[in-house]
């Protein structure tokens, strides 16, 4: 006897909305009648779903095309001004956040650094509670609009969701069990909450940090704001497969180099990486054996060696001089600066053995991404990378096809990412688009308890949305 379906008809038109939605985000503008074969939804179907999305102020038209023989035909799109998103980068030296309309166009950003307190927790919360303040009053988000509807100087729509992206590994709490704060200097202990996001950062400090509790608590926004936490290696990570390098890729994976090192691998459309740790904290896969100490604690991390930190650590032991004052940025560039000198300098020896020392880490570390995934393609970002990339890339594709197996090899290429230094924020601002996505152009409650596809992560289906299978 076949299984009766579970879905409900408020599941199926959910998933149609959801269908409409990711086709004409992605591949639009699109006419009534083209949705229909691109999402495989009858006439009727589409016509319902389109006067339910416009109605609701999320679709808009975007002028027409001519039909062959009949009247024109109306071209409709996902209209950016229905919704707000806010994205914030909790990034190694500073925090960064940014406010986006729903095409992730930027409509205001603020930094605060990081400096002498380190990643303390109160004072990133902080941070991050100011940011979202300074950029909502920009972006006219206005914080009385808790349902999406309508407000005075929002068009369509309010605030979707607050995504955020971190150092180091994000997992849910489902037992409100108790968490203390990390490094003696947050001073954190408070339970968290049933459900609540808490984050493990041991080279920053933080153990099983409840930072959705805590910034629900600092921010002033409607108690029903959706947050969004993962870690930064995988918010790169999306934002590089919907608009950057990674588009049109099955298989890939996704460097963050800055103080430290991350990834994120997609096998399949499927990312991982993000809660529960996984190939995100690839930078503490162990490349030497009783090796440097990593901030960590372990010795021989890939982070030791190639992340921005350690790369002017060694240097500086090696007989590298810092100048004055230099933060990591600036001593990066003072590297490059001694290693490649403008035309008619000679390079520095030292400069030049430390760089090629860290691309051949690197391009070991690669392999070993390219030996467990079969990635078609590896895309290097983050800050430190993009910054070194330029001059590291092709050594890092020779050590990185040399420790790895041929076959695999052949197949993946290596890259720089495509969305600049800002893609961790880009990307923490996916994480609430995604979910608004699957849930047909909906806003999530706090807890999200309601899954739209049991099971099926918000990038999956987002994915299949846009017919990547």
């Amino acid at each position: 006897m076949a299984e009766r379906s579970s879905r409900t008809v408020r599941d199926l038109r959910v998933g149609n909305r959801a269908s409409v939605l990711q086709r004409l985000y992605f591949g639009g503008p699109m006419s009534r009648q083209a949705l229909g074969p691109a999402t495989g939804l009858s006439s009727g179907s589409v016509s319902n779903v389109v006067a339910e999305l416009t109605a609701d102020g999320i679709l808009e038209e975007a002028g027409s095309v001519e039909s062959d023989g009949g009247r024109p035909r109306t071209l409709l799109r996902v209209a950016p001004s229905s919704g707000r998103l806010i994205g914030v980068d909790v990034g190694e030296t500073r925090v960064r956040v940014e406010a986006f309309d729903l095409a992730l166009t930027e409509l205001a950003r603020t930094e605060r650094p990081l400096t002498d307190s380190g990643h303390d927790v109160e004072t990133v919360v902080r941070h991050i509670a100011e940011g979202v303040a300074e950029v909502a009053a920009e972006a006219g988000i206005e914080p009385g609009a808790p349902d999406g509807s309508t407000t005075t100087g929002v068009p369509h729509g309010g605030l979707i969701g607050v995504g955020v992206g971190v150092p180091g590994i994000v997992d849910r709490d489902e037992g409100g069990g108790g968490a203390g704060g990390g490094g003696g200097a947050s001073g954190v202990g408070a339970a968290v909450g049933v459900g609540g996001t808490v984050v493990h950062g041991q080279t920053i400090g933080w153990d099983a940090v409840p930072l959705e509790r805590m910034l629900r608590e600092a921010i002033e926004l409607p108690p029903d704001t959706a947050y969004f936490v993962d870690n930064g290696a995988r918010a790169l990570g999306q934002a590089e497969m919907w608009f950057g390098g990674g588009r049109g890729a099955q298989d890939a994976a996704i460097v963050l180099i800055g103080s430290g090192v991350g990834a994120c691998v997609v096998t399949g459309g499927v990312i991982h990486g993000g809660a529960r740790g996984g190939p995100a904290e690839w930078g503490h896969l162990t490349v030497n054996v009783r090796g440097r100490r990593c901030r960590c604690g372990a010795r021989g991390c890939l982070e030791a060696y190639a992340g921005a930190e350690a790369l002017l650590a060694r240097w500086q032991e090696a007989g590298g001089v810092l100048p004055s004052g230099a933060d990591e940025e600036t001593g990066v560039s003072a590297l490059l600066a001694a290693a490649y000198p403008r035309e008619g300098g000679t390079p520095d020896p030292v400069a030049v053995a430390v760089l090629d020392e860290t691309a051949e880490y690197l391009g070991a570390g690669i392999s070993d991404l390219i030996n467990l995934f079969g990635p078609e393609r590896v895309l290097v970002g983050g800050w430190a990378g993009l910054q070194l990339g330029p001059h590291l890339l092709p050594a890092v594709r020779r050590y990185a096809e040399s420790y790895a197996l041929r076959h695999p090899a052949a197949r993946a290429k290596v890259d720089l990412g495509q969305l600049g230094p800002d893609a961790v924020t880009v990307g923490a601002a996916t994480l609430p688009l995604a979910d608004f996505f699957t849930r047909g152009g909906r806003r999530a409650t706090p807890s999200r308890t309601e899954a739209t596809t049991p099971g099926v992560p918000d990038w999956q289906v987002v994915l299949e949305g846009r017919g990547v299978r």
